[in-house]
Order: structure tokens, then C-alpha cells, then sequence
């Protein structure tokens, strides 16, 4: 299996840690996602899925093990989303099915520190099964694909 090598940005959360950034693009768009470690699952912003969802599954229709994977980013709105592209560096993920929250907290939280807002927070289950390799010295993480 190949590799791909992506750079990641280091942002300073007001000397209150620390947050690693990846450039992915869905819909044609770059934009930026959180790349969290600790994360279950890899969840998106509600109201940027909603953007180009039309028919979003409501949060009634979430399996239970998804509602779970989402509880550790305390919300109660969950629902999923369908994305026919996910692009992180040349990795590609097909008719991916995301976790919609709203991460509007968050945004608000980046623009008060002068950083860029994100539409997503990359988590362990592309991490593991893509076997991700972070290297902190550098700031590149290696994903296979």
C-alpha cells in the first residue's frame, strides 16, 4: 500500500496547549480539520454538512454506536451525512459517511485566537485504519492508503 505525507500546522491556544491542523478537501474545497488522537471517531461541522447535504439522516436515525462515539464531544445533535469525496493528501475516501455536531464552539473559540476556522476534527477511525504516523519534530503526518 502507498503512503502519502501531509503537513500539519501547529496552533498555540493561548499558551493553554496546543492543537495540530491537517488540510483535507471535501466538495472540491480546501479546508482545515483538528487532527485529534483521542478522538473515536471523526465528526464534522452540522452546519457545513448541511451545506451540501440536502437530506441529511436525522439524529433519530443514528445507530447507537455512532450516538456513543459522539458523546465524548458532549452534544446532543447528532446526525450523519454523506460525503462523496474525502481527500487527505493524496488519500482518497469514497461515499464517506460522516457524524455531523456542531462545532460552532469551536470556530468561535479559533477566531478569538486568530486561527483559521475548521469544518472537522479527524479522529481514530481514519488515524487507525490508515495506519497514521505523526511525526512532532517535523509537523508531517504519514497516512496509508
Amino acid at each position: 500500500m502507498p503512503n502519502t505525507t501531509i503537513p500539519l500546522t501547529l496552533i498555540n491556544l493561548n499558551d493553554d496547549g496546543f492543537h495540530l491542523l491537517v488540510e483535507i478537501v471535501v466538495y472540491g474545497q480546501k479546508h482545515f480539520a483538528v487532527l485529534d488522537t483521542g478522538a473515536s471517531r471523526s465528526v464534522f461541522d452540522a452546519g457545513f454538512t448541511a451545506k451540501y447535504n440536502s437530506s441529511p439522516i436525522s439524529e433519530h436515525e443514528v445507530p447507537a454506536d455512532e450516538t456513543f462515539a459522539t458523546t465524548l464531544f458532549s452534544t446532543s445533535n447528532t446526525a450523519l451525512a454523506n460525503f462523496p469525496q474525502l481527500k487527505i493528501g493524496r488519500m482518497v475516501l469514497t461515499d464517506y459517511t460522516v457524524v455531523a455536531l456542531d462545532l460552532a464552539s469551536v470556530n468561535e473559540a479559533y477566531s478569538l485566537l486568530g486561527h483559521p476556522a475548521v469544518v472537522g476534527i479527524i479522529g481514530g477511525d481514519i488515524l487507525f485504519s490508515h495506519q497514521a504516523k505523526i511525526n512532532y519534530e517535523t509537523f508531517k503526518m504519514t497516512l496509508r492508503y
